[in-house]
């Protein structure tokens, strides 16, 4: 971030990962937002998990949001809250077909909806290159930024 926003470059007040993982395990919505073969953005609200170290969701594979990441993989995730962020960058793909099982359970457990297998064709992952996170009440001190390996 800018210089004057004040942010330290030690770690005094950074928000641990675990705390990441709890607001996107908590989370019942997840806004996807991708980008139009023209370049303008696009951002929709979706159901999904924090499954294994990744943001597992459903769409439709023909709807805009899906066109969009499968022709431009790159997306950013944000989940509801503006006051507790959380900015998830990576690329979106298909999900891991070992994850379905626990991915069933689990959105069952969420939602009281339970998908049978012929409707998870249009189920994506997206493990994190990039997290942004902080909490309003204690920024600019708790912003955290996390990078994949």
């Amino acid at each position: 971030m800018p210089g004057g926003y004040g942010i330290a470059s030690g770690a005094d007040g950074e928000l641990p990962w675990s705390w990441v993982e709890g607001q996107c395990t908590a989370a019942r919505n997840y806004w996807i937002c991708t980008t139009r073969p023209d370049g303008r953005p696009h951002a929709m609200p979706v159901w999904g998990l924090w499954l294994e170290g990744r943001i597992v969701f459903s769409t439709d594979p023909v709807s805009l949001k899906a066109r969009n990441f499968i022709a431009r993989p790159d997306v950013v995730v944000h989940l509801d809250s503006g006051d507790d962020v959380v900015i998830v960058e990576g690329r979106v793909k298909p999900m891991d077909v070992a994850l379905l099982p626990a991915f069933l359970d689990a959105y069952e457990a969420k939602y009281q909806h339970r998908p049978t297998e012929d409707q998870t064709e249009g189920v994506y992952q997206l493990r994190p290159d990039r997290v942004l996170a902080w909490r309003e009440q204690d920024f600019p001190t708790s912003a955290t930024r996390f990078r994949a390996g």
